[in-house]
């Protein structure tokens, strides 16, 4: 019923800023299209904290990222020129194709007196066809995005089709995409006609087949076996998946099913080639180094991004 339990480990941003990285993983590397999962906070700074969390520009190909947050505001500015606050119940959805640079900066009055931020933020992989495509960005306003309620079951669907829901938001690959809160003692499944699925435990637990997971937990479960999850209290969880893509590498923020463009993206980055948010241009993330490990291995990704 089970194929993996991932629990998530700690990573750094750097600057105080920690988070859960759930995937990739060295056993997992993708699940369905999904190539990246962070789960950010809940945390709380001060007014002196709040710029020094800031992510600066850096450049993403081959991926889009997709921001959702639980608590808080973040300010994205992008080499398209776009500049977009995104709150809690949205979606930011930004395609790199063959390149484009963002920043996500902590600017919320709220947070500088010291509110609090959570958010989760995935990576989709494109397939193949769409990987040199013209770099996008949309915002998707909460009325956008359909809700299922029924009793001890809240859920909102963030891309893709699940449970007869669907909606607007772009995608390149079949996935889906779902935040769920359930009450206690509340019985839930899967959405179907997928291979790959899972559920991340983003705060209570969960029992499945007798044993209990909780929050960190990203629990991989068997193609064509439809789990029942039972919530053992309150319980926010993650429902994400898809078809597979096939074998993709990941080095920093570059995504490529082949490895000469991890190269070439490289290069790119630190010949300037990759232009920089016009209205954020005055800083930015340089290439970190590479110590000759191969492409899909190493530096860790950065996050929120």
């Amino acid at each position: 019923m089970l194929d993996q339990i991932i629990d998530a480990r700690a990573a750094s941003l750097g600057n105080g800023f920690h988070v859960r990285r759930i995937l990739p993983y060295r056993l997992r590397r993708m699940l369905g299209p999904f190539i990246f999962m962070d789960h950010g906070g809940p945390v709380s700074f001060s007014a002196d904290q709040v710029p020094s969390m800031d992510v600066l520009p850096h450049p993403h190909i081959g991926l889009s990222t997709v921001s959702y947050l639980f608590d808080g505001q973040v300010t994205h500015r992008d080499s398209l020129g776009v500049q977009q606050i995104i709150r809690p119940g949205e979606v930011n959805w930004m395609t790199a194709g063959r390149g484009i640079a963002h920043s996500e900066r902590f600017e919320d009055p709220a947070t500088l007196a010291g509110g609090s931020l959570e958010m989760i933020q995935t990576w989709v992989a494109l397939p193949e066809a769409a990987e040199e495509s013209a770099p996008t960005f949309e915002n998707y306003q909460p009325q956008e995005l359909p809700i299922f309620t029924d009793k001890g079951v809240w859920l909102r669907l963030i891309a893709g089709n699940a449970f007869g829901l669907q909606n607007d938001v772009k995608t390149h690959s079949p996935l889906f995409y779902v935040h769920v809160v359930l009450q206690p003692g509340t019985r839930f499944g899967l959405p179907q006609g997928y291979p790959e699925r899972g559920a991340y435990v983003a705060k209570g637990s969960v029992e499945v087949n007798g044993q209990v997971y909780g929050v960190g937990q990203l629990l991989v479960f068997t193609p064509g076996i439809d789990p029942i999850l039972v919530a053992r209290e309150a319980t926010t969880l993650m429902l994400l998946g898809g078809e597979p893509l096939g074998e993709r590498f990941i080095w920093w923020n570059f995504v490529s099913s082949r490895k000469e463009r991890i190269e070439q993206a490289k290069a790119d980055w630190q010949a300037g080639r990759i232009a920089l948010p016009p209205n954020d241009d005055k800083e930015f993330v340089p290439l970190p180094e590479d110590h000759s490990r191969p492409a899909g291995s190493s530096p860790p990704p950065q996050a929120f991004s």
